[in-house]
């Protein structure tokens, strides 16, 4: 597979949402200024709205151009979505939910974020046997 994405799985070692949000966070100002299309997609509505307001206030003088998708094409170098509202292709697809999306291999690079939680970690292995079972070699961060 030549032109598979590179996938990083990033385990954390607090549990809950909260805490996998706050690293998305610090992930998405890591990579922002390197490169262009960002895209976080989450469960729901609820967890989209919940990272947008943390991006604003996650870090004093931090400023992370970002948008929530509505539909239309994205202005922000970051975006936030859902299934409903999703970007399918970009440079870093941050994974905040249970499956790997049917579009993940239209990005270059993919973050999968789990933490402590046993069906967060439940869902992860079964993330991380899906990429394997596309021919991409998974490398693990723990945080």
């Amino acid at each position: 597979m030549a032109n598979a994405p590179r996938v990083d799985f990033y385990v954390l070692e607090t549990a809950g949402l909260t805490g996998r949000l706050n690293f998305v966070c610090r992930l998405a100002e890591k990579a922002y200024g390197t490169l262009e299309k960002i895209y976080a997609h989450t469960e729901s509505s609820s967890v989209a709205g919940q990272l947008d307001q943390l991006l604003w206030t996650f870090r004093q003088g931090s400023f992370i151009p970002h948008e929530m998708l509505q539909g239309s094409a994205p202005r922000a170098p970051i975006s936030i979505g859902t299934q409903q509202h999703a970007l399918e292709s970009g440079e870093l697809l941050i994974n905040l939910t249970g499956q790997v999306p049917a579009f993940a291999k239209q990005f270059t690079r993919i973050a999968e974020i789990i933490d402590r939680d046993e069906q967060v970690k439940a869902a992860g292995r079964q993330r991380y046997v899906h990429y394997k079972g596309m021919g991409i070699e998974p490398v693990t961060h723990n945080i």
